[in-house]
């Protein structure tokens, strides 16, 4: 199921990208309007209920909009701005 939403994601209209570490998931979406596109999207709302059903327990889910990103690097030595 996750290819198959990864490869859905990647031709959704307003979908950006994705960042996810233990267990939580960051999507990335143009507004609000694509967020609710994908919200109604019937393969993922069938992902939705199996997740409730075989994995989780809870869930939150936050919309925010981001006004400023900050990176650091180790490896390339510098701090990105954005």
């Amino acid at each position: 199921m996750r290819n198959e939403i990864e490869s859905i994601l990647a031709n959704q209209p307003g979908y950006l990208g994705m960042d996810s570490v233990k267990g939580i998931t960051i999507s990335y979406w143009e507004n609000e309007q694509a967020i609710s596109n994908w919200r109604q999207q019937s393969t993922h709302q069938i992902a939705q209920k199996q997740g409730i059903k075989r994995w989780y327990q809870s869930y939150e889910i936050q919309i925010c909009k981001v006004e400023r990103t900050y990176r650091f690097n180790r490896n390339e030595g510098k701090q990105d701005n954005e």
